[in-house]
């Protein structure tokens, strides 16, 4: 006979997150990156302080263009560890795509001094920096239209850092 907990909660709850974490990964694997942020956001409500299930939601967050949200979620990583070269990469790239290019670059810039050696984030951190400069040029022009780098391009970015890191 096993005893439930005091609050009434399943002794369960532990493995029922990583569970859903892993279903999460997997999805998000697969190429359903919306799916996959439904599973994550149960996983996150049951673990609001793990950094790997922020992580991963925020990822497929991203790679469904819910870009606040993700941006969100990389700042919660942020904010609790400065030094997580990912997320800061992660919530640059997220702001760079919601229209805060200068926001974004701060973020990237960071990513890129914590890890000059991936390509990446030096790369995605140029294209941002030339986004401030081109919106500069046009200064009295349109500075909201043009896109702040390709969607895919940026998901695969998230995708590669990932397993950098």
């Amino acid at each position: 006979m096993s005893e439930e907990p005091a609050d009434g909660r399943d002794s369960r709850e532990g493995q029922d997150t990583y569970d859903l974490y892993r279903r999460g990964l997997d999805l998000l694997g697969r190429g359903s990156p919306a799916a996959a942020a439904q599973v994550l956001e149960r996983a996150a409500e049951a673990e609001p302080h793990s950094r790997s299930v922020l992580e991963a939601l925020a990822r497929a967050q991203f790679d469904s263009g819910r870009y606040l949200a993700a941006a969100g979620n990389f700042r919660r990583i942020v904010e609790a560890s400065p030094s997580e070269d990912y997320a800061q990469f992660g919530l640059g790239l997220a702001l760079a795509r919601t229209g805060d290019p200068g926001a974004a670059a701060e973020h990237l810039a960071l990513a890129a001094a914590m890890r000059p050696e991936l390509r990446h984030y030096s790369d995605a951190l140029r294209g941002v920096r030339a986004t401030l400069r081109a919106r500069t040029e046009r200064a009295g022009g349109d500075a909201g239209g043009d896109a702040e780098g390709d969607a895919a391009g940026d998901a695969e970015d998230l995708r590669r850092a990932s397993d950098d890191g």
